[in-house]
């Protein structure tokens, strides 16, 4: 210590390392600012998303069973009822997250429209969570207990390899912690694989295990934290094609129905898949090719 330092400069060094050592402030937010927010970590806030990139509900085709499963379960938890967790898994391109932004859009425009409902004062939030930044989901639900608004927190491609355990952290928040999840919260998931886990992380765990059941079900007992699963599967040919005219009669491209049909058999043979990803970059083309600027 430097004795012939002044005193107001020994204090002024001594209330600076004081200030960094206590607890940063929790950040204000204003949840009214957006209808739809993603979740950062460092520092902790919430970006609000000006515009939702997201697809109307009546352009998914194909998935009805799962639109309706969905809504069922959003629109209850919008109003304060029960409602569970989600997990939508299933081949990749066939409107997993899609219908989870449609299905935020359609629940919230439900609660505007519905003045009589005793709820109808109930907000819905949209925060998206990356997936790298899952082991700070308990973090951001701290700054969502509470709060007068009902959230939907939606992570797209969830999914966890062999040396990750973040899925152990995961599992506490969802159910089974001593807080659990907020009550004005629920966690919605797309992901390619139904355990969230590789097939060959699982047929690993269950070869060297002693006991080769309790190794597999600590893997898959992720999964079970989600009440809805709710499976998406390649669609046919006619469903494909119905996806491709929704999109051509939505935008106006006025391409001739056989000549539409046609190149989008080829496209998705290109491609080597049909789902509604490939129908909309192929609608993408068709439109580029014929000079229309189209937005969703």
């Amino acid at each position: 210590m430097n004795f012939e330092e002044p005193l107001s400069g020994m204090l002024h060094r001594i209330v600076a390392a004081l200030e960094r050592l206590a607890p940063r402030a929790a950040p204000r937010i204003d949840f009214d600012a957006s209808a739809a927010f993603v979740w950062q970590p460092e520092p902790q806030s919430f970006l609000a998303v000006k515009t939702v990139n997201r697809i109307p509900l009546s352009l998914l085709k194909g998935i009805d069973r799962m639109i309706g499963t969905l809504l069922d379960n959003t629109e209850r938890f919008a109003n304060g009822l029960p409602a569970n967790n989600a997990l939508l898994w299933g081949a990749r391109g066939t409107g997993k997250s899609s219908l989870i932004k449609a299905a935020h859009a359609e629940i919230e425009r439900r609660l505007s429209e519905d003045k009589s409902s005793k709820n109808h004062s109930y907000i819905l939030k949209l925060i998206e969570i990356h997936r790298e930044d899952i082991a700070s989901l308990p973090q951001c639900l701290q700054h969502l207990r509470g709060s007068d608004h009902r959230f939907i927190v939606f992570c797209d491609d969830l999914t966890f390899d062999a040396d990750d355990t973040t899925y152990k952290s995961l599992k506490a928040v969802l159910e089974g912690g001593i807080e659990g999840r907020p009550e004005n919260v629920i966690f919605y998931a797309t992901s390619n694989r139904r355990h969230l886990m590789p097939r060959d992380m699982l047929d690993n765990e269950r070869s060297t295990a002693i006991n080769p059941s309790e190794a597999v079900e600590e893997k898959v007992s992720l999964s079970d934290r989600f009440g809805l699963w709710i499976g998406f599967h390649n669609c046919s040919q006619a469903e494909y094609l119905e996806m491709v005219h929704a999109y051509a009669e939505h935008f106006r491209l006025g391409t001739p129905r056989q000549e539409l049909e046609r190149g989008a058999l080829e496209w998705a043979v290109t491609r080597g898949a049909r789902s509604g990803r490939v129908a909309w970059q192929y609608i993408q083309d068709v439109a580029g090719r014929l000079g229309k600027h189209i937005t969703l």
